[in-house]
């Protein structure tokens, strides 16, 4: 999406650009106009039918379109030639465009971990309900990127009067179920009307209308580019073979057959003032058919379609009254540095937020007039307002002025709670359940209070304060709730069970946020209150755990800088804590307070598309002669503080096993990505423990390895691994389905 959004810039270059291809008159020939009809991804083949008709040097006076027709051919009317709208296509991420995910790249660390935690995310506002509700699908994402695409044409417009091609779109409002044809407006909210499918997208309210996909109503509109004066129609449809009952087979497919029964609206009368039409062959996909090798194909489909009509497009040259050797001056192509340069600004206007909010958003982003910014400064503030400020919606407009552009920052409703909610299975903890609040708190300095349940095995009670009174200073207050039941094991073997209670408040006046990394240092307290103890060997003896308070003052840092949370493919992952342990706030046990040094470090290395090797190297190192038993080195699992929060993993253990008091560990990890969603990974991992640095090298060597094999799913991985190392000597089988929490 970064990448992308840099394309706005160039929208802007086009900006009062005169379109050569317009003026017909100057040459006495006839007006063409292109109809797109709608058909969601499928849509992407209007990009390759527009590449011919470019080569073949036919003029474009007029474009109309309806959903994805809409999008291609609003594009197209500001400036967007056929190779700059095949860029944009390919390089968007549409997982993300077509959902109401927050772009988390440029957030802290904490906010990203949320996207992999939890499958369900839904927030609500304070005051009236917002203009785009009602849909499964908000729209936030698209809404923001047709609003940076268009920059420069996101007032209000006359469609025929100020765009470079005259362009109309078609939307229907479901009050009275009519036709509502936009040849003015603002352009992105109408591209965005066009495309509202209904039950999937939230529709777009504008006065008394309610306004869903035009193509219930008119899904080819020949007939509004005749009313526009076209002369020559040329029409492209994606439509495909009517579905059977077969073909039903899920939520999108229902939805998809309900509209298209419904665009057979006056299709048969606009392909009869139609002179060329062509019907571009999308059989295998669907309107949801994003996939980087969907639109790869679907565009070279429209390209196949359009150049099996090459004759018939020549042949129309003569009757447009232009010569085979006429060639229309293209609007100017995206030129590569456009997609970096910055666009020098005028002035700032904030709207709905008070004086503190906008000193907010001008200290984090440094706004001051006469700077410059661009389409990734300008989605970066916005996501910014959701993520931190709290509002359920942001918008930042462009708008073109005489030396530069004034920047409106509009903020929507405040949200009142923002809900996460995850569930996971395995085989060792069985069914969890994990529930998030998130709740702004109204007051002058932004304050974000988060509460967190987890039921299951392990049951957590979590709530924290937030306090954001400074670009990227999160000063925190927190509480924890631990019921803690946990297997242990000695070399394979279960060895005891423990059930515990651990109450820990932290409080961290440094929080330091900036982009992927994060600095905290602070005071925490522990109290723990051992429940139960049972022992495999009835006959064993063990020395009975006392319940203890603790006081530890620590500092971390974390950094991650990779591309994907559960099976990145670049960048580094980088976490290392100190903490000073105490029961009296300086001596543990009447003793020196024991020392702990912490450390991971992996990064990934690709080779070729589907094959990334990553190397990571972990320890944790305790200095004392007092080790509590509930901070004692633990390793055992495939995750890092998943049972306890010192637990290191370590590949073909699979158990919870604690070890000597100084440990240091290797792993090596090659992940072979196969088709879109389908991973195997091949884990070998070596570590040294004892209980004095000195002899760590003195004792035998822990090895282990493990091989996995995973599923991504909407829910999170599923995936099932099997180990074996020479600590436990025996195999170890883990199954698993969800994010890890």
């Amino acid at each position: 999406m970064k990448r992308v959004l840099l394309l706005a810039i160039a929208a802007l270059l086009t900006c009062g650009m005169a379109n050569a291809q317009t003026d017909s008159t100057a040459v006495g020939r006839k007006r063409v106009a292109v109809v797109l009809s709608g058909g969601g991804a499928k849509g992407m083949a209007h990009i390759g039918v527009l590449k011919v008709l470019e080569k073949a040097g036919i003029p474009v006076d007029i474009i109309t379109g309806t959903s994805m027709g809409s999008i291609i051919g609003g594009l197209y009317s500001i400036g967007y030639n056929a190779n700059a709208l095949d860029s944009v296509a390919r390089a968007q991420d549409w997982g993300y465009v077509i959902s109401d995910k927050e772009d988390m790249r440029r957030q802290s660390l904490r906010d990203r971990l949320r996207q992999y935690t939890y499958v369900f995310t839904t927030g609500l506002s304070i005051g009236k309900r917002h203009p785009n509700a009602g849909g499964l699908i908000k729209g936030k994402n698209l809404a923001e990127l047709f609003q940076h695409l268009c920059t420069g044409y996101t007032d209000s417009l006359d469609f025929s009067k100020d765009l470079p091609i005259p362009f109309a779109c078609v939307a229907t409002d479901i009050i009275d179920n009519s036709e509502v044809d936009f040849h003015s407006g603002r352009l992105p909210q109408a591209m965005r009307s066009s495309m509202s499918i209904p039950g999937a997208f939230s529709p777009v309210r504008i006065g008394d209308k309610v306004l869903v996909d035009g193509g219930l109503k008119n899904n080819y509109p020949a007939d509004i580019a005749k009313e526009m004066g076209a002369d020559i129609i040329i029409g492209v449809t994606v439509q495909g073979a009517p579905k059977v009952a077969e073909d039903m087979g899920g939520t999108m497919s229902i939805i998809s057959q309900i509209v298209d029964v419904n665009c057979k609206n006056k299709v048969e009368d606009n392909l009869a003032i139609t002179d060329l039409h062509m019907q571009v062959n999308t059989k295998g996909y669907g309107s949801a058919s994003f996939s980087a090798a969907a639109i790869d194909t679907l565009i070279r489909r429209g390209e196949e379609e359009a150049m099996r009509h090459w004759d018939e497009i020549v042949a129309l040259k003569k009757r447009i009254g232009i010569d085979e050797t006429f060639q229309p001056t293209i609007l100017h192509p995206l030129r590569p540095q456009a997609m970096t340069e910055k666009i020098r600004v005028t002035s700032y206007t904030f709207e709905n937020m008070n004086p503190k909010t906008e000193m907010f958003l001008r200290q984090k982003f440094h706004l001051r007039k006469n700077d410059s910014i661009d389409a990734q400064l300008a989605q970066e503030i916005t996501t910014c307002m959701r993520t931190d400020l709290f509002y359920q919606t942001a918008e930042c407009q462009f708008v073109p002025e005489e030396d530069g552009v004034r920047v409106i920052i509009s903020a929507g409703n405040r949200k009142s709670v923002q809900l996460h909610a995850g569930m996971r299975y395995d085989t060792e903890e069985h069914a969890s359940l994990q529930v998030s609040a998130e709740i702004p708190l109204k007051t002058t300095t932004p304050i974000n209070s988060d509460i967190t349940v987890r039921l299951g095995k392990r049951i957590l009670v979590h709530g924290d304060l937030t306090f954001h009174p400074l670009s990227f200073t999160r000063p925190t207050v927190s509480y924890s709730f631990h019921r803690n039941d946990v297997e242990v094991y000695l070399n394979g073997d279960h060895d005891y069970s423990i059930l515990y209670h651990q109450h820990q408040a932290e409080l961290l006046p440094f929080n330091f946020d900036v982009r992927h990394f994060n600095f905290q240092m602070g005071l925490r307290w522990d109290y723990v209150r051992y429940r139960d103890i049972l022992m495999a060997d009835k006959t064993g003896i063990y020395v009975p755990l006392d319940n203890g308070h603790y006081f530890s003052y620590r500092a971390r840092t974390d950094y991650n800088s990779e591309d994907n949370w559960i099976f990145p493919t670049r960048g580094t992952r980088f976490k290392a804590e100190y903490a000073y342990l105490t029961d009296n706030f300086l001596r543990l046990d009447g003793q020196t307070g024991l020392n702990e040094v912490s450390a991971n470090w992996r990064m990934s290395f690709t080779f070729g598309k589907r094959f990334t090797l990553q190397p990571m190297v972990y320890g944790r190192m305790l200095f004392g002669d007092v080790v509590p038993h509930i901070f004692g080195n633990i390793i055992g699992g495939n995750w890092f503080g998943h049972y306890i929060q010192q637990q290191m993993p370590f590949a073909g253990v699979g158990n919870m096993e604690y070890i000597r008091k100084q440990f240091i560990g290797v792993q090596l990890q090659g992940q072979q990505r196969i088709g879109s969603n389908h991973y195997v990974l091949l884990r070998f991992a070596a570590g040294q423990q004892s209980n004095k640095l000195k002899e760590l090298f003195d004792n035998r060597t822990l090895l282990g390895g493990q091989i996995a094999y995973y599923y991504n799913t909407i829910f999170g991985p599923l995936g099932a691994s099997l180990g074996y190392s020479n600590h436990t000597k025996k195999p170890y089988f883990f199954l698993d389905l969800g994010y890890e929490f």
